[in-house]
């Protein structure tokens, strides 16, 4: 399991988020399902190979909580984010995205449209 430091470089945060990169289709796939809650320093990075709306496009089926989403560009800029909910179908970013910050919902405060942010891989 790969680790990142995620840092909002616009406003910055007091802590970096702590979170899992995933990059592989599994690891994607898999995300937070299934999980009974999500601490609120907790979080996963998921990396698509190729940026689109469709490609970082997530679901929430078989989740038990609510979820931050903060979708990040190949720029690494923020280019949109929403306050997902348990068993909605889909959410698709309004712009092409190739990160998805999926974190508690304690950090949506945290990210604006256009912030710039930093991903450190441990």
């Amino acid at each position: 399991m790969r680790l990142a430091l995620i840092q909002n470089l616009t406003q910055p945060l007091a802590n970096p988020i702590r979170v899992r990169f995933c990059s592989s289709f599994w690891e994607r796939l898999w995300g937070l399902m299934f999980r009974p809650h999500l601490a609120p320093d907790e979080g996963i990075l998921l990396a698509e190979p190729h940026e689109g709306r469709l490609e970082t496009a997530i679901h929430m089926l078989f989740m038990r909580f609510d979820i931050a989403v903060i979708w990040i560009n190949r720029a690494r800029r923020v280019v949109d984010l929403c306050h997902a909910h348990p068993w909605a179908l889909l959410y698709v970013p309004r712009q092409p995205a190739s990160y998805v910050l999926e974190t508690h919902p304690n950090y949506l405060a945290c990210f604006r449209v256009n912030d710039e942010v930093e991903i450190t891989l441990l």
